[in-house]
Parts: structure tokens; sequence; C-alpha cells
């Protein structure tokens, strides 16, 4: 076999069998759902194979990886990615100008909206290294042959020699995710027969021979190769007269085509042009229709819908902090208020109208049970909204900085509480997958993990410890919202109010 197939389908398996290297993860949340491990990224950025060249381009010949100036310049595959950034850089200062004509925008210090330099993009003296590897298999709605997805996530870091001739590296804040498929549909066994999606999953929990599977890999590299997903804290801004603190990520979405043999702008899963649809009646009116059947708002309730493209977006900007509320998180709540820009797409009656219409069909909802889950929900189906909701800043995977002096503290928050909280639900479907069974796909709120996970959860930040988000069911009218009720504070805590006028809190030690 090639040495470019050997490659891939290391890629593919991403070590999940190698128990000895991965001892550490086990005894993790994260347990055969993601490898965090400092040392073992380290040892897989610094080899030949996880570089972002080797792996787009395996009949390279073996190079260390290129750093940002050479990356984006002698990879063909990658040609659109720097112009497409550079033309949402220009419409997103253009829209601060017009909303606050005298502020000041640009890269470094003494600007009121400082920027992201782009020149590092260009540099010798940066480039991207390997912050984690990420199972999605429980993505596989989306398409059952892949089997879900794998992530490697790379953090562009900058590499400096300082006067006294020692090396240092800082990271900078930009994510930039590979996704490959899971499997391929032609990948074989060592017998000639059909990995299935139940042989990848017992790899990533420890079981199996995975040594096996790279020795009779066949199928093309390309058809593994799924989109490019790129994120970038676009600006910061201090606290003054005119806002609050405040940081601003651009979120961008690149598919492979597989003919051109390039990675495409495209459009972002779920995340709502809200600005087009409330310009366009007829778009406004078809977009509700299509959301509000029975059938697909059952799979919005369940977090599991694909919303099509021509509702869509090609970028997000996520800004933080954010409220707790969703009519604190933008935009997509704009879409129930009109904002002074005509009628809202959905109205409370709405809402009403479709949670009976779901009930007189037997449809029992898992979470949007009142006008506000279905508000909540509406943000974090999307790419802006779920990124505002208990993420790093507008990170939910920042990822390990095994370039640290002391990598173990890296360890600590390599991912944000979102992230974290939702490794059960992960886990539960890889063993699903791995008994041959049917898994659930549904998923909870962002703020929230679901059930299945509440007893190794039980008392942590994500479920119902201290700082975990709860419930304040004296806030409102006084009737207690379907929703939420389950968000509930440990023994010995209280869920605290945010701000007057929240209905989401956070769980502290109760005070007399």
């Amino acid at each position: 076999m090639s040495r470019a197939l050997r490659i891939l389908v290391a890629v593919v398996v991403l070590f999940g069998g190698d128990m000895s290297s991965m001892a550490a993860e086990n005894a993790s949340l994260t347990r055969g759902t993601a490898i965090t491990d400092p040392d073992l990224l380290r040892k897989f950025d610094q080899s030949d194979a996880l570089t972002i060249s080797r792996l787009l381009q395996p009949e390279r010949k073996a190079d260390v990886a290129l750093t940002s100036d050479l990356l984006f310049s002698s990879l063909p595959e990658l040609k659109d990615i720097p112009p497409a950034i550079d033309a949402e850089f220009d419409r997103y200062i253009a829209q601060r100008k017009a909303a606050s004509p005298s502020e000041t925008i640009g890269v470094g210090e003494g600007f009121d909206v400082q920027l992201f330099d782009r020149a590092v993009l260009k540099s010798a003296d940066t480039r991207f290294v390997l912050a984690g590897i990420v199972n999605r298999m429980d993505r596989a709605y989306v398409s059952e042959e892949s089997c879900g997805e794998i992530r490697l996530i790379y953090r562009l870091a900058r590499f400096e020699t300082n006067p006294d001739g020692s090396k240092s590296a800082t990271r900078l804040p930009m994510t930039f995710n590979l996704v490959m498929k899971a499997r391929d549909a032609r990948q074989t066994d060592s017998s000639g027969k059909p990995v299935t999606c139940a042989e990848v999953a017992r790899r990533w929990l420890g079981n199996g021979d995975w040594q096996g599977l790279i020795g009779s890999r066949s199928a093309p590299y390309d058809a593994m190769i799924d989109r490019i997903e790129t994120n970038i804290q676009i600006s910061i801004s201090a606290k003054s007269a005119l806002h609050d603190f405040r940081s601003d990520y651009l979120l961008k979405v690149f598919k492979y085509d597989a003919a051109t043999k390039t990675f495409v702008e495209s459009t972002l899963e779920n995340q709502i042009d809200r600005d087009r649809i409330l310009a366009d009646d007829a778009l406004r009116r078809d977009f509700k229709a299509w959301l509000l059947t029975p059938a697909n708002f059952r799979e919005f309730d369940r977090g599991t819908v694909l919303i099509p493209e021509q509702y869509l977006a090609k970028a997000a900007i996520a800004p933080t902090p954010a409220g707790f509320d969703a009519s604190d998180m933008q935009p997509e709540f704009g879409m129930m208020q009109g904002e002074g820009k005509g009628d809202p797409v959905f109205t409370d009656n709405d809402v009403v109208g479709a949670l009976k219409q779901a009930a007189a069909r037997g449809i029992t909802m898992e979470n949007i049970r009142s006008v506000a889950g279905f508000q909540r929900r509406l943000n974090d189906v999307t790419c802006s909204g779920c990124h505002q909701t208990r993420g790093i800043g507008g990170f939910h995977f920042p990822g390990v900085d095994w370039l640290a002096e002391k990598a173990s503290n890296s360890t600590i928050v390599p991912a944000s509480p979102h992230f974290v909280g939702d490794q059960l639900r992960r886990r539960d479907i890889l063993t699903a997958f791995a008994a041959g069974k049917r898994p659930d796909f549904s998923r909870g709120f962002a703020s929230r993990p679901q059930a299945r996970g509440a007893q190794e959860l039980a008392g942590t930040e994500y479920q119902d410890g201290w700082g975990a988000h709860c419930y304040l069911p004296n806030q409102g009218s006084g009737t207690p919202d379907r929703s939420f009720t389950s968000w509930t504070c440990a023994k010995g805590l209280t869920c605290q109010a945010a701000s007057a006028s929240s209905r989401i809190g956070m769980c502290f030690i109760k005070t007399r």
C-alpha cells in the first residue's frame, strides 16, 4: 500500500486504539471522544503525518509543517481562502464605521477597535499547530455513509527568537479545522469487507486492532476530505463611552470540491441569514412555513435540523460576551422581534400554534416547550449563537497549548464548558454505534447537557454545580417555563440572577 494511503488511514483512525499513548485521556470526560493530551498532540504535530500540507497533499516529499506564508501560497487547494477572509474583513470594517463613525479601527494598540492582523497569514514566523483531534460521529445524522466526522483542529502560533537566543511561541486567536469523514463507504478491512461505523467507534473507544485497518485501506484520499472551518477573533474593543468590552469572532466554512481540488467558500450549517430573510417578505414566509412544518419542527427541537441553503449565510460574526437569555444574544433573536425592519419572522402565536400542532400529531417535544424555548433553540442551533453560549470567548475548542513551558497546565481548559459538558452525549452515541445500535442523535440546549449524562456530571459546572446555568422560576409572569424547569442547582447551591430581566442565572452558594 502507498505511503499516502497509510497516512490517510492513520488520520481516519486517529490512533484511537493506541491505548498506551492515550491512557491519561481515558479517565477524563473526553475519553474516546477527543484527543487533548499535550504530549500526544506534540508528537503528532512534529511528525510528518499530521501537518496540514501532508494531509492535503500526501504525495509531497517529506517536510516539516509549512509556515503560513508557504501554506497559502504553495498549496493551490487553499488559494480561495485568504481572499474570502479579506472580503469579510472589508465588510466588517465598513459596517463598524457606518454604525459608529467616531470609532477608530486598525491593527495594533491605539485604536478603539483593534483588528486581527491579517499579515500573520503571510508570515514566515507563524504556522498552524495541532491543538486537538475531535471525534464527531454524533453528527452521523448529516451523512450516515460517512459515520460522522473527525476534526483536526489547528491553532495559529507565532515563533520568535528572543534576544538571549532562546525560542518562544505565542498562540494567536485563530483556529483552522480540517474536517474529515469518519470513514469512506469504500473502505475495507483485512478480509475485504466494508469497515462499519461500529468498527470505527470501537477503535475510538479503545477496542479493536486499528493497525490492521491501516494495512488494508484502499479508498481514494480525496473521498475523505469534507471542509475547512476557520474561526478568527476579528476584533477587540475596549470598554468605552460607546460600548462595553467586546470581542467579535468571524466564522467561515470552505467545502472541498473534488472536481477542482480546491476549498470553496460555502454556507455555514444552520447559520440563518437573518438580515436577508428580514428584508425579503417572500423568503420570510417560506422560511417560517418550512421551519414550523411538524417534521422539521421536531428535528429543530432535537437539534438535528438541517436548514436548506437558501436560508443560510456564508459568514457569521459571534460577538462576546453575551447574556444568558436568548434576548441577549444576536442576531437570531431579532427574527422574533422584527427590530424595526417590518413584521418579525416568528410571532409568539406562531410558536404556540406550532407546539399545539406537534402535540396533535403525537410529537413529544424534548426541549422546546414554550416561546422562550423556541427563542433559545433559534439561537443555539446556529454557529454564531452556539459560539456565544458557554464558550471561551468565541471558541468552543481553543485547543491544548502544548507549546507552553508547562504544557500540563494547559490541559485544564483545552475546551469550553459547552464542549466538555457535551462529551457524555457524544460518548453515548459512540457506544451505541460500537454495539451496532441506532444512536440517539438528539441534543439539549448548549447551556445545559442532556440528562443522559446527569450522573457523571452531577455537581459540576456543566450540570448543576457551582457556575452551572440554571432557571429562575420567579422571573417573569411567575408561571414556570416548561423548557427550563429541569435546570436546577445541586444541594447547597441556589440559582442567582445575572441581571434583573434574566430568567437564566448561575448556581452559586446560598447566602443568608
